[in-house]
This record gives C-alpha cells, sequence and structure tokens, in this order.
C-alpha cells in the first residue's frame, strides 16, 4: 500500500477552528486528534504547501494538504495471560475479560493485551480486524471486568458486526454504587 494523499478546503462554516479539531471531524476516518498532531510534526500535512503549526487555526478557504503514511506493519505476540473462555465453537468464543487488562494494542499498551492472550490460547481468529485487533467485535474499558464476544472467522465476525451495528445485542450492565438505591432495580435508558 501506498501513502495517501488528501485535499480538503475549509468551509466558512469551520473558520477559526483548532486545526486538529478541524481535521479529526472533516476526514472520514478513523484518525485521532494525537496522531493528527504526530502528522503535524512530522510535516506530512501542510496548507498551501507550508509547514502548518499545532496551534494554527484555520481559515476559510485554506487548502489542506495531508499525507499519510504507509501503515507500520506490526508484529503482535501471542502471550500465556490466563483467559476464561466460558464458551467455545468453531465460529466464536465467549471471554470473561478481567478488569485491569486492555482489549487491543495501541500507544502505551503493545502488550499484556486481552489480544495478546487470545493469540496465545485460540489458533483461529477473524482476519477483519487486521493484526492488531483479530476477532475482536466490541471491546469493554480497562477496568471494566464482562463477557466479551470473538470472532473466530471472518463470516462470524461480519454477523457479529451487523448485530452490534444493528443494536440487536442486547447488553446488561451490573454497577456497585454507595448509599441506599430507592429500589432493587432500575432501568437507566439515556446515555452514561
Amino acid at each position: 500500500m501506498a501513502t495517501e494523499k488528501i485535499e480538503i478546503i475549509v468551509p466558512e462554516e469551520s473558520h477559526l477552528e483548532r486545526f486538529d479539531v478541524f481535521l479529526t471531524s472533516a476526514l472520514e476516518m478513523d484518525i485521532s486528534r494525537s496522531y493528527i498532531q504526530k502528522l503535524i510534526r512530522n510535516g506530512c500535512i501542510t496548507i498551501g504547501g507550508s509547514p502548518v503549526k499545532q496551534n494554527y487555526r484555520v481559515k476559510t478557504d485554506d487548502r489542506i494538504e495531508l499525507v499519510l503514511p504507509e501503515p507500520e506493519a506490526l508484529t503482535i505476540e501471542a502471550e500465556d495471560i490466563p483467559l476464561d473462555i466460558v464458551y467455545q465453537d468453531a465460529s466464536i468464543a465467549v471471554i470473561n475479560k478481567s478488569p485491569g487488562i486492555v482489549v487491543h494494542p495501541g500507544p502505551g499498551n503493545w502488550n499484556r493485551t486481552l489480544v495478546n492472550a487470545l493469540l496465545f490460547h485460540l489458533k483461529d481468529l477473524s482476519s477483519i480486524g487486521g493484526s492488531i485487533r483479530p476477532g475482536i467485535v466490541h471491546r469493554l474499558d480497562k477496568d471494566t471486568a464482562g463477557l466479551m464476544v470473538v470472532a473466530k472467522n471472518d463470516r462470524a465476525h461480519q454477523f457479529l458486526t451487523d448485530e452490534f451495528a444493528g443494536r440487536r445485542v442486547v447488553k446488561r450492565y451490573a454497577a456497585v454504587v454507595t448509599g441506599k438505591p430507592v429500589t432493587n432495580h432500575a432501568l437507566i435508558d439515556r446515555p452514561i
């Protein structure tokens, strides 16, 4: 895969918006602000051919040129980390994720993740998530414990992705609270 070049013209409604904030929302891809800041530092983003500073505020009709370098190939190592597999068949595995474990590798967490454990314990994982997220269909925060469904092949991965996207997966959460709740159970139907 070669480097990708993207050109964006700043619309009037984004005038004086912070550069990294504007690019994060303007790009139709999943790129974090920290990655955009790294691209700025590396000279991969210019305005009218000139390097841009991180604190720059965009102006109407600025011509932003972005060169996305070819992704670095990463090798994620299998690690013998205990894994609580509560169900498994040829297509999926259901894992009881412990609190304190990050789901997939990323900056600051390249090892000791659930993915490292999955690579050790399961020989077949979906390839849709790439080398960093093999089999990962959804995630739980580092400090959250709970069941996770892992895809062992691409067909199962696509099916599960569609089910999550279509909101046909029912999720239930339990929480520890302080004080005395008014009832023994309740339904929270608003964003948390």
